[in-house]
C-alpha cells in the first residue's frame, strides 16, 4: 500500500488542499484510495462529504476517532495531518508513512518555521531516513509578473526564487528535495466547494494548475520517493 503523509506543524499552509487533490488524482487513475483525516477541523472529510457520488470514489477515515485500519484492498492511503502535531503523536503518525510532503508558504515566517520543523523531523530522530522519504512543496506561490519573467530569462532571479533560496540551501544540506511549486490559484477554492480537485474541473485556468502538479506526481511515482527496500 502506497502511504503519503502531508505534514507541517504550522497551520494554514494548504495541507488539506494538497491531500484532497492527491487523493483525487490517484482515484482518477483507478486506484483504491483512502484518505485519513487526523485534523479535528475535519477539512478533508468535509471535502469528501461534498464530493458527488458520480466521481471517482475515495474512502474517508476519521483518524481523530477511529483506529486507522484502511480496508485491505486500499492501494493508496493519504494521511492529512493536523497542525501543531508534536512529540509522541508526531512520531506515531510519521511511522505510518512511506513518503512525507511538507508544504511551505512563500513568506519568511513560514520558511523559517519549515526549516525548524524539518530539522526536528530529521535531526531529532523523528524520521528514519531508510524508512521514510521527505520532500517539500512551495505552495500558494504568486504568479510572477511579466517583468519578473523577463528578468529571469536574462539571469536575474525572481522574488519567489530569492525568497525560497535560503530554505533550498538548508534542504540541500540535508539532501531533501523541493519537488514542486504550486501556484496561488482560485481554481483550488472552486474545486473545493464542489468536493472536486483541479484534475476534475473545466475552468481554463485549471489546465495551468494541473501542469504544475506534473513534477510532484513524477517524483511520487519515482524510486526516489520510496524508502529503501520499499
Amino acid at each position: 500500500m502506497r502511504t503519503i503523509l502531508v505534514l507541517n506543524s504550522k497551520g494554514g499552509c494548504g495541507k488539506s488542499t494538497i491531500s484532497t487533490n492527491l487523493a483525487a488524482y490517484y482515484a482518477l487513475q483507478r486506484y483504491n484510495v483512502a484518505m485519513a483525516d487526523f485534523d479535528p477541523q475535519g477539512s478533508s472529510l468535509a471535502w469528501l462529504k461534498a464530493r458527488p457520488a458520480t466521481r471517482a470514489p475515495i474512502l474517508g477515515i476519521n483518524a481523530t476517532k477511529d483506529t486507522l485500519r484502511p480496508p485491505r484492498e486500499t492501494e493508496v492511503l493519504i494521511l492529512d495531518a493536523p497542525a501543531g502535531v508534536e512529540g509522541a503523536d508526531l512520531t506515531a503518525i510519521v511511522k505510518r508513512a512511506q513518503t512525507i510532503l511538507i508544504p511551505v508558504l512563500p513568506s519568511a515566517t513560514d520558511i523559517r518555521a519549515a526549516a525548524r520543523f524539518v530539522q526536528n523531523l530529521l535531526l531529532v530522530g523523528k524520521v528514519e531516513r531508510k524508512q521514510t522519504r521527505v520532500a517539500t512543496i512551495a505552495n500558494r506561490v504568486p504568479d510572477v509578473s511579466q517583468r519578473e519573467n523577463m528578468l529571469s530569462k536574462i539571469g536575474i532571479e525572481s522574488l519567489n526564487v530569492r525568497l525560497f533560496r535560503p530554505l533550498e540551501r538548508f534542504l540541500q544540506q540535508l539532501k531533501i528535495p523541493m519537488v514542486a511549486t504550486l501556484p496561488d490559484s482560485p481554481c483550488y477554492a472552486i474545486a473545493d466547494q464542489q468536493g472536486l480537485s483541479v484534475f476534475e474541473i473545466h475552468e481554463e485556468r485549471a489546465a495551468l494548475d494541473r501542469d504544475q502538479w506534473r513534477q510532484l506526481i513524477e517524483w511520487l511515482d519515482s524510486r526516489q520517493s520510496m524508502p529503501r527496500g520499499g
